[in-house]
Order: C-alpha cells, then sequence, then structure tokens
C-alpha cells in the first residue's frame, strides 16, 4: 500500500523574510523532489485546516486565538522571537501543516493508508504548549498524538524525532503523560538547549543527545541501542515520525555528519519495529532541513523507505 502525500499551496505563503532558513524554497524543494518518476504513483491529497477543537487539545484556547489573529497586510511581519516570524500567509500555512498531521492520522488510523507523509511547513516540534519558537506555531506532531488518542481510540502513541535539534515543544506536551512517548536524537549543545538523557518525564520521554561531529555509526548506534528498544517495549498503536534532515552533513545549521543512506536506515527501522507493533501504521511530518539538496535527497529517501519498509 502506497503511502499517502499530504500538502497544500498555502504553506509557500509563510515567508519569514529574506535570508531566513526556514523559507518557501524548502518545500519547493521537497515537492520537486517527489516529482520523480518513482514517486508519480503516490496518492496525494490536499490537507485540510486543522480546527480549534483539534489544536486546543495541546494548547490552550488563548494561544491558539493569538496565534491565528497575527495577520500582517502586505509586506508587513510580526516577530515573536528574533526566530519565529509571521506574515500574512503565516497563520494559514499553520493552520495547514498541523491540519496536514490530523488528516494523516485520520487516513491511517481508518485503515485507507498504512503509512502517510505530511509535505507541509512551518515545522512544529520546537512550540510548546504556550510558546511560538524556534520556527514553529503549533506542535503538529502532538496534536497529531492527542487526535488519535481523542478520536480514534488508540490508547498509546508515539513520537520519534531525529531532527537535529531537541522537539522540545513534542517534550513538554507528552512529559506528564505516561500514554505518550517521545523519544529524540539530537546535537548537544545546540538550539533549544534541551534533551540531555536525564529528561525522562513520567519514565516516557528518552532523548539520546549526540556530540557535535557525530557522524551515521553514532546516529545508528543511539536508536539501535536506546530509542527503538525503548519505542518497541512502549508498544503504540501509532508511531509518527518528526522527520527533520538537519543532521546531514550538508546542512548550515548543526554540525552531526550524517548522509542520505543514514536516513533511509533509520526510517526502515522505524516501520519494522511499527510493523511488529501497531500493524505498520506510521505518520511522518517534516520538520527542519535547510540545505536544500540534502534536503530534497533526503526527504525522498524517507518516503522511499516508507514505500518499501
Amino acid at each position: 500500500m502506497s503511502p499517502l502525500i499530504l500538502t497544500h499551496r498555502a504553506c509557500l505563503g509563510h515567508d519569514m523574510g529574506l535570508g531566513h532558513p526556514e523559507c518557501p524554497d524548502r518545500l519547493r524543494a521537497v515537492m520537486q523532489a517527489l516529482e520523480a518518476q518513482s514517486f508519480s504513483s503516490l496518492p496525494r491529497e490536499e490537507a485540510p485546516r486543522a480546527t480549534a477543537e483539534q489544536l486546543e487539545r495541546v494548547h490552550p484556547a488563548d494561544y491558539v486565538s493569538a496565534i491565528l489573529s497575527v495577520r500582517p497586510e502586505g509586506e508587513a511581519r510580526v516577530a515573536l522571537d528574533a526566530d519565529t516570524i509571521m506574515n500574512s500567509g503565516s497563520a494559514e500555512a499553520a493552520l495547514r501543516a498541523a491540519g496536514a498531521a490530523v488528516a494523516a492520522v485520520d487516513a491511517v488510523a481508518g485503515g485507507e493508508y498504512r503509512r502517510a507523509f505530511c509535505a507541509t511547513r512551518p515545522p512544529g516540534h520546537h512550540a510548546e504548549p504556550s510558546q511560538a519558537m524556534g520556527f514553529c506555531f503549533f506542535s503538529n506532531a502532538a496534536v497529531a498524538a492527542r487526535h488519535a488518542q481523542a478520536v480514534h481510540g488508540i490508547a498509546r502513541v508515539a513520537v520519534v524525532d531525529f531532527d537535529v535539534h531537541h522537539g522540545n515543544g513534542t517534550q513538554a506536551a507528552f512529559e506528564r503523560d505516561g500514554s505518550l512517548f517521545f523519544a529524540s536524537s539530537h546535537q548537544m549543545p545546540l538550539y533549544p538547549g534541551t534533551g540531555a538523557a536525564s529528561e525522562r518525564g513520567v519514565g516516557n520521554i528518552h532523548n539520546a543527545p549526540l556530540r557535535p561531529g557525530a557522524d551515521g555509526a553514532a546516529f545508528r548506534a543511539a536508536w539501535d541501542d536506546t530509542l527503538l528498544p525503548a519505542l518497541e517495549d512502549f508498544a503504540p498503536g501509532l508511531v509518527i515520525i518528526s522527520a527533520g534532515f538537519d543532521a546531514h552533513a550538508r546542512d548550515p545549521l548543526a554540525q552531526l555528519r550524517l548522509h542520505e543512506d543514514d536516513f533511509a536506515a533509520i526510517t526502515g527501522a522505524i516501520c519494522e519495529v511499527a510493523g511488529r507493533v501497531c500493524e505498520g501504521r506510521v505518520v511522518s511530518l517534516l520538520e527542519g532541513g535547510y540545505d536544500l539538496e540534502a534536503l530534497a535527497r533526503s526527504t525522498a529517501v524517507h518516503v522511499r523507505a516508507l514505500m518499501d519498509s
């Protein structure tokens, strides 16, 4: 069964300004990679808007309202922090990115598809319940996980994150709830400064920090020896991937030394665990990745692994 691809043109309308690494060209590069002949048969759907009810399972209502009310006119922009900026298209893009994650859960949990990939932006894993940060506005993976529980009755949901930056927002949303699981490999020290191995939540948080300069062997060992066994022990009914590709050696925002084969390997390994514990049900959400060539190539091998694993 081919994975479903969800995206929306509105995600190109979010623009944080000239020179910002989280730019519309990221999504263009991803979608161009997915136009290759080998992906031409994949089903594609437009991402819907997330609803207030879906977002408010993670974010307080006043926070959701505040983010959606920021709609500058023309070329104006509003900075929520030094890195996280909204223009006239940002709120709509954020709604579509979170909505894609919810729709992907519906498609996979409903049995129509076994896998889904959300080619959307802005990313989400830094957005804490009451704070936008790190290029992120809504915690897309956490919103998807809570939707799986509330609507589909999936009691235990896991998010696994191989972005080079720690997913502090996902961790903050999960750390007091043992029905949710979060595992992350990431460079440390690096933004946002969280993600020490000692951060365990209620026993449901598993962090594997990697030193600057760590290569694919160290990355794979962290997953094979620590994170994947913890995922299998948790035995979720659904696995959600925060698929960031900024641990690539070409990426300008960090210093890990991964290559495309490392992303293919971890995607396949996650799918193998999902095959044993939850009938292979996997939803993947695009997070970081700021070298356009590396992002495109890494996304392609990731989606290929979702297809073949």
